[in-house]
């Protein structure tokens, strides 16, 4: 199986909250997991947040951050190119998304295409974006530019 990680469950992978447990099982049963290259920055940004409000103290955080950065080269990271930006703008409008959603939803449908004939799994802690993914795995791509509606 080919896993997909929205940052919301990319950072369950460093901070024990709800679902850690459920993503690191995942993690374990993907033969390659992949990401957003936007991950990078949000999941950063998470960290220095609970870093912040004190959920994570600064020497949990230091191996939070640093088992973040060791895991980082292994990740399958789709970079963020205009075609990529173009299908989520299709998608956010189609799905109804927020941007970073539409850009990991437009990241996993391109991961999903590339291993045709594989499993490719879309993991999120949110619920309703893990049900819009699946919808819109099952039917047909949006053409960039083109009328989603």
């Amino acid at each position: 199986m080919i896993l997909y990680l929205d940052t919301s469950s990319l950072v369950k992978l460093y901070v024990v909250e709800p679902g850690s447990d459920d993503v690191q099982r995942l993690v374990e049963r993907a033969e390659l997991v992949s990401t957003s290259v936007v991950a990078y920055a949000e999941t950063r940004a998470a960290l220095a947040r609970r870093r912040r409000e004190r959920s994570l103290a600064p020497a949990g955080y230091r191996r939070a951050k640093a088992a973040f950065e060791a895991d980082w080269p292994r990740l399958l990271t789709l970079e963020v190119a205009e075609p990529l930006a173009r299908r989520a703008g299709d998608l956010a409008e189609l799905h109804r998304l927020r941007g970073f959603d539409a850009l990991h939803l437009a990241s996993y449908l391109t991961v999903k295409e590339e291993f045709a004939g594989e499993t490719v799994r879309f993991s999120a802690a949110d619920r309703a974006l893990e049900r819009t993914a699946r919808r819109a795995a099952a039917s047909r791509r949006p053409r960039s530019g083109g009328d989603p509606a």
